[in-house]
């Protein structure tokens, strides 16, 4: 019971850190193109993440059973899994990087299991394609390292589209009207990738802690429990059916995303709203709707897939449709390599922590 505690405690942890760390993604913009300050940014991002929370389980659902096994998941896998995440995630935010929260976690995930399952590939669900759509495959390939790709270059070319379009309907407008019509629309855009942002993101840790609530239920656990525990127990689902996420467990990660997100995360803002490419309101309404729809294709389909890269593909499109001499590439290229890097190191940490408990007699 006391390992079930730590693996929600380390859990919740992991989903403040991704509050405070993902924060710049949806607020970014609106700071830098100041429409808001970042204290009335923050609030937005808060009260609209604890909303976005709060809807739908699809992605969670994924998270609990569609990428690894769950026979060889135990709450010390979890554990290593989670501080393999949480390890990266502080590093990159120290150093200002925009790296994703949610490969981090993906990453830790599949290096435990595999060090859990002693070296053993099969444990993580590679491919299960479907026979009708790509988009309704299976396993890390389909839900991860496909929509790695596919989601941030459709964040960058929608950025292009949206922004020549303006560019085009606004041709004849002059620069005092634009601002201000887009400084309020950004209010609109800003409140929509916040939202998004909580959808998709807040999830993740729901399908961890679900996850561990399963092995502890498979494992015996909870057999004993008093009755006003009982809200823990939650048997496996049967073969074909997807995990249903309690509503208990909605809600206290959607009220931890929230205080994190208010913790804010100014290292990253300054990357992506001041480093990369300079912003006015147009632009940053165009960067935001842009990253929000793919956002919100992707959570409705179940899909796991980072805010981060798709902001800042958006962004980045969007400065692209501006004037390609105006990004500065040398911040692009940190940027991606911290994106390649994510899934292999966190991967890696987890790894090394589950050896090192099995090393020390905590596991076998």
């Amino acid at each position: 019971m006391t390992l079930v505690i730590t693996v929600i405690l380390v859990a919740l942890v992991f989903e403040y850190i991704n509050g405070f760390h993902d924060t710049a993604n949806s607020i970014a913009t609106v700071v830098s193109t100041k429409v808001l300050t970042p204290r009335q940014a923050i609030v937005l991002a808060a009260v609209t993440n604890l909303m976005g929370a709060m809807y739908g389980t699809a992605v969670a659902k994924t998270i609990s059973s569609g990428l690894v096994e769950t026979k060889v998941v135990t709450s010390e896998i979890l554990v290593c899994a989670l501080l393999g995440g949480i390890v990266w995630n502080l590093i990159t935010w120290w150093f200002g990087l925009p790296s994703s929260s949610s490969h981090a976690m993906v990453g830790g995930l599949c290096g435990a299991a595999f060090a859990a399952a002693h070296n053993n590939w099969s444990v993580i669900l590679w491919s299960q394609p479907s026979a009708r759509h790509w988009w309704e495959g299976k396993g890390v390939l389909w839900k991860v390292v496909v929509p790695m790709v596919t989601s941030p270059l459709c964040g960058f070319i929608i950025g292009i589209l949206i922004m020549s379009v303006l560019y085009w309907c606004l041709r004849n407008w002059r620069p005092r009207w634009v601002s201000q019509l887009f400084g309020k629309l950004q209010l609109l855009s800003a409140a929509s990738m916040g939202f998004m942002h909580g959808t998709n993101d807040a999830q993740k840790t729901m399908g961890i802690i679900a996850l561990s609530l399963v092995a502890a239920t498979s494992a015996g656990v909870f057999d004993r429990l008093p009755g006003w525990l009982q809200f823990l127990h939650t048997p496996a689902p049967v073969p074909g059916k997807e995990l249903e996420i309690a509503t208990w467990i909605k809600v206290i990660c959607a009220v931890v995303m929230a205080s994190g997100t208010a913790a804010g995360g100014w290292r990253i803002i300054r990357t992506l709203g001041h480093k990369m490419v300079k912003l006015q309101p147009v632009h940053g309404f165009a960067a935001e709707t842009s990253s929000a729809v793919v956002i919100f294709a992707a959570t409705h389909l179940g899909i796991p897939v980072s805010t981060t890269h798709n902001i800042s593909a958006a962004i980045l499109g969007v400065g692209a449709a501006k004037r390609l001499s105006g990004i500065k590439w040398t911040v692009v290229e940190r940027m991606v390599w911290t994106w390649i890097l994510t899934l292999p190191v966190t991967g890696f940490i987890a790894f090394c922590l589950v050896h090192l408990l099995r090393v020390l007699g905590f596991i076998e």
